[in-house]
């Protein structure tokens, strides 16, 4: 006994149905000797009298009706599968799952979400803020469709692609000596001034780190270690002491002479900020929407 085919079982319960194989055959658009030879190959495959065929037409055995039933029932749970398949994807297409470093959350992810949503007001999209380490950790285990970065390193394991460009600033309160110092900072000055710094993992702390590394003098020395930019800034303002943080958390403060920059020779601060997904996987739908509206407000600034 082999299984029959679904289109087969479609034909026996539109007879079951309308109590002719010629009505049956006319709703499924195939010739009427067409559908009674599958009737003949399903009863053959089961083993079964299926229809009985008289001169007068043919109706269902009580063997037909039975199996008739049971085919009602399979065809109901496979359109159950497919209207459930459906639904999740039109639930994944709907949905996307981002997570950001806190600048990029702050000041730039914000409105490509809001673009993107002018564009798909039906998606719901969460976001997770976090730091530059676990938003890429995130995207690594697939647990977010996207993240967004700031670390300058290697991202192993990862896809990426350049989003925005960032410059930190060294920044002090205005009672700080160095507010009215007239001459740049030398790198070697920086290295030896503890800073207030961001927690280890952070995109800034990573950029202070290595940019201090390749002008040959080594790490920042933390003052204090905060787990947030605005933390950060607040401190400094507060006069705990000097800090480098994101141009894009300090220039309000900078404006209204909170914060001083000061000036540092032969250390670049310079930065790209960057969105990741796994490597080897094709970015589609709402992710992909968001990474060309990044990358296409990048080309724009």
């Amino acid at each position: 006994m082999t299984t029959p085919d679904l289109d087969s079982l479609r034909l026996l319960v539109l007879v079951d149905e309308l109590g002719s194989i010629g009505q049956a055959a006319a709703r499924l658009g195939i010739a009427q000797p067409s559908a009674s030879k599958r009737l003949s190959t399903v009863e053959r495959r089961l083993g079964l009298v299926l229809v009985d065929r008289t001169r007068r037409g043919s109706a269902l055995t009580p063997d037909g009706r039975v199996i008739a039933g049971w085919a009602h029932r399979v065809l109901s749970e496979l359109d159950g599968l497919l209207d459930g398949a459906e639904a999740l994807r039109t639930q994944h297409e709907a949905q996307l799952r981002v997570a950001a470093s806190m600048t990029l959350a702050e000041h730039l992810v914000p409105g490509w979400i809001g673009e993107l949503k002018r564009e798909n007001p039906g998606l719901y999209l969460g976001l997770e803020v976090t730091n530059s380490d676990q938003a890429a950790e995130l995207a690594r285990d697939g647990k977010v469709d996207l993240g967004f970065v700031e670390s300058p390193g290697a991202l192993p394991g990862l896809s990426s692609k350049r989003v925005a460009t960032d410059r930190l600033a060294l920044v002090v309160a205005g009672s700080h000596p160095w507010a009215r110092r007239r001459r740049p900072l030398t790198a070697a000055e920086l290295a030896i001034t503890p800073l207030v710094v961001r927690e280890p993992g952070s995109g800034t702390r990573e950029t202070v780190d290595t940019a201090l590394r390749k002008a040959g003098v080594g790490p920042a020395k933390p003052l204090l270690e905060l787990g947030s930019a605005s933390a950060v800034r607040n401190a400094v303002i507060a006069g705990a002491g000097p800090a480098v943080i994101s141009e894009l958390d300090v220039a309000r403060d900078v404006a209204d002479r909170r914060l001083v920059p000061v000036a540092v020779e032969g250390v670049d601060f310079g930065r790209e900020l960057r969105a990741v997904w796994p490597a080897g996987r094709r970015l589609a739908g709402p992710a992909a929407a968001l990474l060309a509206l990044a990358v296409r407000n990048a080309k724009s600034r």
